[in-house]
């Protein structure tokens, strides 16, 4: 390994020593030496014959065209270290930790890809070096979805969801990353699993239901993971947050044919509902459902459920709880079965006015406990937001750190 010596003039006043000097060759990086006069003769040990001490850094990544995804790490060859800094192009900066005997640094993020770095270290006499290298550009970009949305307000059921654009290989290595902080100190998990669209999905529930007025903050610090196979690197971190707002949950009986909107345990309204017509793919699904969506006036058409030509309606008051289509919304065409049967292709209907309550009353992340035994199964993990219809052992199996 080469290195490159740069001396003090002879006749320069006396300085404290600065034991620095970075590698510019070969595997490792950089350089610049740093000496300075160090008040011994030719003769001494360690000194160069003209009176100067010299030391050396190294840094494991170097060129233009560093791998990414490493940490980085600076080496001091004597003395001890006090501070590195390592900045990357965009200004963001990795934090890191000093060893022990003060030998070396190592990043507790690693690098990301196509971005370019400045490093530069202090010894504890106050000596500096700095150096540079730039990691080569992700060949293939991951990207995600996060829901629900920034600095929104949701029911006490919402789980943090996170779907990726490509599949996730190293799944315990992504989940690391992602820091959930809460104001009340929740308890939750992640949980994986292959979502709705076919991509893959990881969300974070609570081990009950969330308190009202919880502040949720998530830190999603993946700049530089490799999402491992053919899913690509992740070039960006992400943050959201949200808050949990008032304790509602809607109950639906599938036998007394009714739906009942609860707030602080007190019932605040009480329908009569007609549900999907027993005995075939018609059912609704039992289990807890989280409203995902209050999606107004929509046009639904059974051929997207997988019905035919059963049905083709504009219906108002649509409230989405299953991405298999599964609503709870206005429909007037049922009066004659509100209360009485199930008659419907799978949602809750209920009257114009009784429709329009609800809707008014609900919130997304609102939880749908809907029980009865005329009913097609329960809602899946990823059918909407199912999380709640697995035990808590269950659900921490689904995390990749379990």
């Amino acid at each position: 390994m080469s290195r490159t010596r740069v001396h003090t003039h002879p006749s320069a006043p006396p300085a404290r020593p600065a034991r620095f000097a970075a590698a510019t060759a070969g595997a490792v990086a950089l350089a610049v030496a740093l000496t300075g006069c160090s008040g011994t003769g030719p003769e001494d040990p360690g000194a160069d014959g003209k009176g100067q001490s010299r030391a050396s850094i190294t840094v494991n990544l170097t060129g233009r065209q560093a791998k990414a995804g490493e940490p980085v790490r600076v080496t001091l060859e004597s003395g001890r270290l006090r501070q590195v800094t390592v900045t990357g192009s965009g200004g963001e900066k990795l934090d890191g930790k000093v060893s022990a005997d003060g030998r070396s640094w190592t990043s507790s993020r690693v690098a990301a890809p196509g971005t370019a770095y400045a490093v530069e270290a202090r010894d504890v006499e106050d000596g500096t070096a700095r150096a540079e290298f730039a990691t080569a550009a992700a060949e293939k970009v991951n990207k995600l979805a996060l829901a629900p949305g920034k600095n929104s307000t949701v029911g006490i059921a919402q789980p943090l969801s996170i779907v990726f654009d490509h599949p996730v290989e190293n799944k315990a290595a992504v989940e690391r990353q992602l820091r959930v902080t809460t104001s009340d100190n929740t308890r939750g998990a992640w949980g994986w699993m292959r979502d709705w669209s076919g991509k893959d999905r990881v969300d974070w529930r609570p081990r009950e239901y969330w308190k009202p007025g919880t502040k949720v903050t998530l830190d999603a610090r993946l700049n530089g993971v490799d999402s491992g196979g053919d899913g690509g690197w992740f070039v960006r971190d992400y943050r959201t947050g949200f808050t949990v707002g008032r304790q509602q949950v809607v109950k639906v009986d599938l036998d007394t044919h009714r739906l009942k909107l609860y707030r602080d345990g007190v019932p605040v309204k009480d329908v009569p509902v007609s549900a999907g017509t027993p005995g075939g793919e018609k059912a609704s699904w039992r289990g807890t459902a989280v409203l995902m969506a209050k999606e107004g006036t929509i046009n639904m058409r059974s051929e997207t459920v997988g019905l035919g030509d059963a049905y083709d309606k504009m219906v108002d008051y649509s409230m989405r709880l299953t991405w298999s289509g599964m609503y709870a919304h206005a429909a007037p065409w049922n009066a004659a079965y509100f209360g009485s049967a199930n008659r419907s292709s799978g949602c809750v209907g209920m009257s114009d006015a009784d429709a329009s309550a609800v809707y008014a009353e609900v919130r997304v992340g609102d939880p749908f406990e809907i029980t009865g035994g005329d009913a097609k199964g329960t809602v899946a993990v990823n059918n909407g937001y199912g999380a709640w219809n697995l035990g808590w052992t269950e659900w921490q199996a689904k995390s990749a750190l379990s």
